[in-house]
């Protein structure tokens, strides 16, 4: 069943989400709807010669090859029986079209992200592990999982790449302010790593758009605000309070609005790129083009000097 994507994707800016429920030996998972490009049968499956371990292999459903990448193994480390009602939830993100093999479908349910709260790190032995969050839908505990995460760790040459900031050769040091709300502890490290490599020595980090939220509405009234921040880089996908919601909230407010807004998220397609532009977003990158957003960075950081020097952000 194709999902209808007009009628799935919520209200911009409502801090909510609508999880896609599924389960793997009797334990509750989600997905995040917006990822989710359809629900298909489980179909024969051609293996792959020196694949990772978690990849079945790859299927051609309508002329598209897609790899299929079996997540109770990925999960549990063992290889489930493969039963005939299993389906393949087929997803779209960062550009990317995947395949996950799971045992059944629970439904989909419609949470606030205030309700998602991220694991304790013990649960991960002090290092983050594949859950975004969890939730409870419909009186069951729910493990969100991180689905980018996934499959950074089986094809790392999908997720961002320093090296394209790295070719940009040696660039100027920039002290502007920089504030990014970015939920994996992972991919805020490489974006990091990626920008003092390009140059930008003054990041501040933010684990949510909740903590970013309550750092930015502080500073709102400080006659210096536009001394300690500069821009806003967003994710989408964060618990208690998701990229969308921020950005409606910095663009509503009548001194934030002045800060540019870019939303880097494995999210971004055409429908996402409206809901985004409806708010306010100045740029809107998908997640592993980390070259790209060294160079909208700069642009809009220009833009934003030239604003200010014009006197037009009183």
């Amino acid at each position: 069943m194709e999902k209808e994507k007009d009628g799935i994707l919520l209200e911009s800016g409502t801090n909510e989400i609508e999880i896609m429920k599924f389960t793997i030996q009797g334990e509750f998972y989600g997905i995040n709807v917006a990822k989710v490009k359809e629900i298909m049968m489980a179909e024969k499956v051609k293996a792959m010669p020196h694949a990772h371990p978690a990849v079945e292999g790859i299927f051609k459903p309508r002329d598209l090859l897609i790899t299929v990448i079996d997540l109770g193994f990925y999960l549990t480390n063992e290889y489930l029986e493969h039963k005939g009602r299993d389906l393949f939830i087929v997803t779209n993100f960062n550009k990317m079209t995947v395949a996950f093999r799971v045992q059944s479908i629970e439904g989909i349910s419609r949470i606030s992200w205030k309700d998602i709260q991220k694991p304790d790190k013990t649960l991960s032995h002090g290092e983050e592990g594949v859950a975004t969050g969890i939730a409870q839908c419909a009186g069951e505990l729910v493990t969100i999982l991180d689905f980018e995460k996934i499959v950074a760790e089986i094809a790392p040459q999908t997720s961002i790449q320093i090296s394209e900031v790295e070719q940009m050769g040696d660039r100027p040091i920039c002290e502007s302010p920089l504030v990014i709300a970015e939920d994996s502890i992972l991919l805020q490290k490489m974006i990091d790593d990626s920008l003092q490599r390009a140059g930008f020595t003054n990041v501040t980090n933010f684990n949510n758009g909740q903590e970013a939220w309550n750092y930015l509405k502080n500073l709102a009234h400080d006659p210096r605000l536009y001394d300690k921040v500069n821009l806003i880089i967003t994710d989408i996908e964060m618990p208690e309070m998701d990229g969308h919601r921020l950005t409606k909230l910095v663009k509503d407010d009548p001194r934030l609005k002045h800060l540019p807004v870019v939303i880097f998220s494995s999210l971004i397609d055409d429908q996402m790129r409206i809901k985004g532009e409806q708010l306010g977003a100045d740029e809107q990158l998908t997640k592993p083009e980390i070259g790209k957003l060294v160079h909208v960075i700069d642009k809009l950081l220009e833009r934003f000097e030239r604003n200010r020097e014009a006197g037009l952000m009183e």
